[in-house]
């Protein structure tokens, strides 16, 4: 094919297209990113020259051919701009990781207070000190467990505390969920618990910390007028302070699909600055002096971008909040330039702020979820503007029409990032959303804002009595829905590129112009394919080496214990789509005692698993009899024979193929030995028998050579 019949097939779509290609300027820059964050090694200069190459390039070819070859150009540009700036972000938040276990004392300034999983109350710690570590991290955070009566923690209160300290952990199986990434990206050194009291050694001083306290302050003053867990609610909605929210209702939200309204995200900032909008231009409208002279709707606009940037400073301003406001913060801007405030321009503006900032949101749920409903509630009713079927509606059942649709768009767009990332799907998610998100817009919100308002004539009561119905019914309604059978479908996890091409279909069906939209279908189509025939692997291995999961053909996941490592443990049950906690899969048969461990089959191979000193000591038997020999503790004088097992181990592992037969070993020194020594090099294992041998695969590999996870 001649070129000038390939710029011109070139120019032809971008013609067809003319008038939508600047929200391609946000995919092309997350593109970049999600390169970044793919990449098996960091960048290095020759990666990051490489990357300013092909922007230059794509800038050369624009200026060439700009009719033709401008928007490719820009989007190369765009592509090499993401990779520069999520590699720049990574190497900003840089800090030192601790190496080691450690335990002795603690002492920090409390920058962030929350709950963690097992409901503890969880400090965040800045100008850490620690005794005898040569690289101290920049932030700790550590769990309270037991008696903590000597210590009321206050933003910016200095304390010290003696507790267990280590290093960020790895992803719970091979493909999951990288902590370690996620830590680095919020400077988190170190993570860890204390089970002896936190004591306070410096009150906080004079101004330090202010807006913290001021969230603070407020979130008791909102539980101490809204009793229980109401109070907890409106103090999370409000202040993003989620310390005092009890797992229950937690769970009973993400069953009925409503948690979105926990965070303060767009829901919330959308909500808060529109009512403020509408009051002031309302007010405003109703002195005509102004209204006829004066652009009130402009004067608007400012008092509702100065609400919402109170509304983000006060609630911490967290990656969510942050994105939200950004996006209502481009709408208003938009009303302020005399532009359309809800296109999908102004998502794509708000997305590309959003990426510049912290080009890491692109990884996460949040970020995904929120731009998904965003784009797609754009496009449908930009898409259902003029439609004749409503013009001789009667405006209640215009809302209740644009009530249900938003909801239902909304749920569609997130319920596969929702799925991927959580591994539920909520099936009456909609019905909760309809009966709780009107609630939400009409009372919580408006009832806060009067709140705040009528704070200083120490009426603020008045309008917390009403939100503390409107809450009670909110947590009512996730409860009983929760409730009801069959509520929550549990979802194995997907294979990586799934995601991806879901991505790429719903953006492509949102932005692309004409009939060609709809062959955006056939990614999501082949997406849900690969999902419905993944298969989970075969058996998975803890990074501490203390818990092992089995599972024969497409049977439940059988562990080897119903007790300990039970983070990891609810990780592989929910990443295989199983209900079952860690008791009840540790029932399950699969697993026969020998000596002090426990053995399973894997194909034609044996798999030996012991925990504690006493089954270290066994290991050098255990190899002699099974294939595979997992430990998660290791003898004080290890004979010789398990240390040749070991560095065997290491050198298949570093192998490109694993020359493991499909037959028990005979002797110590043929067994694959995991140790704790070959874990912290492997992190978790995941394994498979083929007819060729065993299969092997490790988080460390999968996460490659990074800045968060360099290479032991």
């Amino acid at each position: 094919m001649k070129a000038g019949t390939i710029f011109g097939a070139v120019n032809a779509v971008q013609q067809g297209q003319r008038g939508a290609l600047m929200p391609w300027a946000a995919v092309c820059l997350g593109l970049g990113v999600g390169i970044y964050f793919a990449l098996p090694v960091e960048p290095g200069v020759l990666g990051y020259a490489l990357a300013a190459f092909a922007g230059l390039l794509g800038a050369v070819l624009g200026l060439w051919r700009r009719e033709v070859l401008g928007p490719l150009g820009i989007a190369l540009a765009l592509v090499a701009l993401g990779v520069g700036v999520a590699g720049w972000r990574a190497h900003q938040v840089a800090g030192p990781v601790m190496e080691f276990r450690y335990y002795g004392p603690i002492e920090g300034r409390i920058v962030g207070i929350d709950r963690s999983a097992s409901d503890a109350v969880r400090l965040t710690l800045d100008r850490v000190r620690l005794d005898d570590v040569r690289a101290v991290p920049r932030r700790v955070r550590v769990s309270l467990h037991g008696e903590q009566g000597y210590l009321e923690p206050v933003p910016g209160a200095v304390v010290m505390m003696s507790g267990h300290l280590s290093p960020p952990g790895g992803a719970a199986e091979p493909g999951g969920f990288d902590f370690q990434r996620h830590a680095w990206f919020q400077s988190l050194g170190g993570v860890g618990y204390t089970r002896v009291p936190a004591l306070l050694l410096e009150a906080p001083a004079p101004g330090d910390q202010r807006l913290f306290s001021l969230r603070m302050r407020m979130s008791a003053a909102v539980q101490a007028a809204i009793p229980g867990q109401p109070g907890a609610f409106a103090a999370a909605v409000l202040t993003g302070d989620r310390s005092g929210l009890e797992q229950g209702p937690i769970q009973d939200m993400r069953d009925s699909n409503i948690a979105h309204l926990l965070a303060i995200s767009g829901l919330h900032m959308g909500l808060l600055t529109g009512f403020v909008y509408a009051a002031l231009r309302l007010g405003l409208a109703l002195i005509p002096a102004l209204a006829l002279r004066y652009p009130i709707r402009k004067w608007a606009a400012v008092g509702a971008l100065i609400s919402g940037a109170f509304y983000l400073a006060l609630s911490g301003g967290n990656v969510a909040t942050e994105r939200a406001f950004i996006q209502v913060a481009v709408m208003f801007t938009a009303v302020l330039l005399d532009r359309r405030a809800i296109t999908l321009r102004s998502v794509a503006i708000a997305a590309i702020i959003v990426l510049l900032r912290r080009p890491e949101t692109l990884m996460s749920p949040g970020f995904q979820m929120s731009f998904a409903a965003t784009t797609a509630l754009v496009a449908v009713f930009n898409g259902l503007q003029g439609a004749a079927f409503l013009r001789n509606w009667p405006g209640w059942a215009k809302g209740v029409w644009a009530l249900v649709v938003s909801s239902a768009v909304a749920g569609a767009a997130t319920a596969p990032f929702a799925a991927a990332h959580f591994n539920r799907l909520a099936v009456y998610g909609l019905i909760a959303n309809l009966l709780t998100v009107p609630v939400m817009g009409s009372v919580v919100i408006p009832f806060a804002v009067l709140a705040l308002l009528l704070a200083p004539f120490g009426l603020s009561w008045l309008a917390f009595s009403i939100m503390d119905k409107a809450l009670q019914w909110i947590l009512g309604v996730a409860a009983r829905v929760a409730d009801l059978p069959g509520a929550v479908e549990m979802v194995p996890s997907p294979p990586p590129p799934v995601l991806a091409l879901i991505a790429i279909g719903g953006i492509g069906l949102c932005l692309w112009k004409g009939r060609g939209r709809w062959a955006m279908v056939a990614p999501i189509v082949v997406a849900m394919l690969i999902w419905t025939g993944a298969e989970r692997p075969s058996v998975l291995i803890s990074e501490s080496g203390g818990l092992v999961g089995q599972r024969a053909g497409d049977g439940p996941r059988a562990l080897s214990r119903a007790r300990g490592d039970g983070f990891v443990a609810g990780i592989w049950l929910e990443n295989d789509g199983d209900p079952a906690d860690q008791e009840g899969a540790a029932s399950r048969a699969g697993w026969a005692e020998d000596g002090a461990g426990q053995v399973a089959m894997l194909g034609a191979l044996s798999l030996w698993h012991g925990a504690g000193r006493a089954a270290a000591r066994e290991a050098v038997e255990a190899c002699a009899r099974h294939a595979v020999v997992v430990v998660n503790a290791w003898p004080e004088d290890p004979p010789a024979r398990l240390l040749e097992a070991e560095a065997q181990t290491l050198a298949r592992l570093s192998a490109p193929g694993l020359p493991l037969g499909a037959a028990n070993a005979q002797t110590a020194a043929d067994c694959l030995l995991l140790s704790p020594s070959v874990l912290s090099r492997t992190g978790a294992v995941a394994l498979g028998a083929t007819e060729e041998g065993l299969q092997i695969d490790t988080a460390r590999a999968r996460q490659g050579n990074r800045l968060w996870s360099p290479a032991p």
